[in-house]
């Protein structure tokens, strides 16, 4: 199972949403597709699709997916990491009307940057080569960083503040 969220920001992410919803339609990828859509306004016609999920009905889709695809909201892909899955990051862009400034791009790359195990995609068309590519690029079997995570994430918080 595909999982994707697109967080609860009041601007629709329908980019996203629209392309995957493309990929299933295509075949692609034979993997069910479960979205948390917010405030889009397309209406996926090959995945399954929610407004918005409650936060345990959206922790047991992301344990059970294969693929987790987030936008780039912090608590939207910490989740993942934290449970040693590896997101594949597609963050709301300005220049598409997704968010007020591209915040989500410029802290998912520098995260990305210093190690933390994701994928960030600036450009939606790399989205179905990641997904191709997700199990050989984050192997088959799962070990848990969440030791290694808490701490990174701790040092990054010390320094915002400081």
């Amino acid at each position: 199972m595909i999982f994707v969220t697109v967080g609860t920001h009041e601007q629709p992410f329908n980019r996203l949403i629209e392309e995957i919803d493309r990929l299933k339609g295509e075949g692609a990828f034979e993997d069910e597709v479960i979205i948390q859509k917010g405030f889009s306004t397309y209406e996926p016609k090959h995945c399954k699709c929610f407004d918005m999920l409650p936060y345990e009905e959206m922790e047991r889709y992301q344990k059970e997916a294969r693929v987790i695809i987030t936008h780039g909201g912090p608590a939207s892909f910490v989740y993942p990491i934290s449970i040693g899955k590896k997101p594949i990051v597609v963050p709301r862009q300005f220049d598409f009307n997704e968010h007020v400034n591209n915040h989500q791009l410029e802290f998912s790359k520098e995260l990305l940057n210093r190690g933390f195990d994701m994928f960030v995609l600036e450009d939606i068309k790399d989205l179905k080569e990641t997904i191709e590519s997700y199990a050989k690029d984050t192997g088959s079997s799962y070990v848990s960083h969440n030791k290694e995570f808490v701490s990174k994430l701790t040092e990054e918080i010390k320094k915002l503040f400081s």
